[in-house]
């Protein structure tokens, strides 16, 4: 039986993805930066390459291999923060990705997906935007022509556009997923933030927020996944994801504190009152995050690849909510 090869197989979507496929009885070899950290578990092939760039030799673990799940790369952070350089996100994202791609079309695998960005799109829907009618709209389609607008969504675009090369030289398929904010067991960064805000008990000023924000359950998207190594219709696609279900700030705030049996505490603040306080403490990112929109229209990837999410925000918050409870 051939094997799935998954990148970045200890983090917070690929630990899952590959438990997932063991369960699936499926062959997995998961790539690790250290296999030292590697989860434990013993019906997963761990093995490491190191710091992933130009430089990284996959031929050695593309031995029989049928299928690369392309997790890895370093994650996004805000920009103003300073943790990632531009040369950081394009050795990483963009020349990895390309190596990777390159071996793996040598070797004969018959298909990579990778994990994009819905920021290769833009980084909000907040804005009014053209579509390609120059009609006025407020949500990304599978259509819209890339506008990323940081560093992070640029080197994501530029990684698809040098997978789309290889494509066109070789035989290897290529399958794009463009991810919004992903929610789900062992959550990270801002989400994990926000819920360790709302089960402090401290009140937070965003009831006035009326935004609309697309997420995409773990359990989702891993079932997406799993749709994606084999169906016919993924090859050479590009497929933005979502779990279909819009919600504001309040809203996600209001499911999270449900799920922790207590009620929300919020209160009313004017949203440019936030922005100038946000600006002030040098937080301005994150305060654009909580008050923006971004919508996205997963409605032609559910059509092309005949998938609808099998779990709600409302249970997929409940799980994820539970989880976190377990590792505090």
């Amino acid at each position: 039986m051939n094997k799935i090869l998954v990148t970045g197989a200890n983090g917070f979507i690929g630990q899952s993805l590959c438990n997932k496929l063991i369960k699936k009885n499926k062959i997995v070899r998961g790539i690790v930066r250290d296999e030292s950290i590697a989860k434990n578990n013993l019906n997963i092939e761990y093995a490491s390459v190191g710091d992933i760039n130009s430089e990284t030799n996959w031929m050695h673990l593309l031995s029989n291999i049928d299928c690369i799940i392309h997790c890895a790369g370093i994650a996004h952070a805000m920009e103003s923060k300073n943790l990632f350089t531009e040369k950081d996100y394009m050795s990483s994202i963009v020349d990895g990705t390309k190596q990777l791609a390159t071996q793996a079309a040598a070797a004969g695998v018959r298909r990579i997906i990778f994990l994009s960005s819905i920021k290769v799109n833009g980084d909000n829907t907040s804005e009014v935007v053209l579509d390609n009618n120059n009609e006025h709209k407020n949500i990304f389609t599978y259509k819209d022509k890339p506008v990323p607008k940081s560093l992070y969504g640029l080197a994501k675009w530029k990684a698809e556009k040098e997978l789309w090369e290889v494509a066109a030289k070789t035989k290897l398929e290529v399958n794009i997923l463009r991810l919004p904010l992903v929610y789900g067991k062992g959550v990270k960064g801002n989400l994990k933030r926000l819920l360790m805000l709302v089960r402090s008990g401290v009140p937070l000023p965003f009831s006035m927020i009326k935004n609309q924000r697309s997420m995409i359950g773990l359990d989702n998207l891993i079932d997406l996944i799993l749709i994606c190594i084999d169906h016919q219709s993924a090859a050479g696609k590009t497929f933005l994801v979502s779990d279909g279900e819009d919600v504001s700030t309040p809203d996600l705030i209001k499911h999270i504190s449900f799920s922790m049996g207590r009620s929300a505490r919020l209160f009313p603040v004017p949203i440019i009152l936030l922005k100038i306080i946000a600006k002030i403490l040098n937080r301005r990112e994150e305060i654009d995050r909580l008050v923006g929109s971004l919508k996205v229209d997963s409605l032609f990837t559910r059509k092309t690849l005949n998938w609808s999410p099998k779990i709600n925000i409302s249970e997929g918050i409940k799980k994820m909510v539970s989880s976190n409870d377990k590792n505090i």
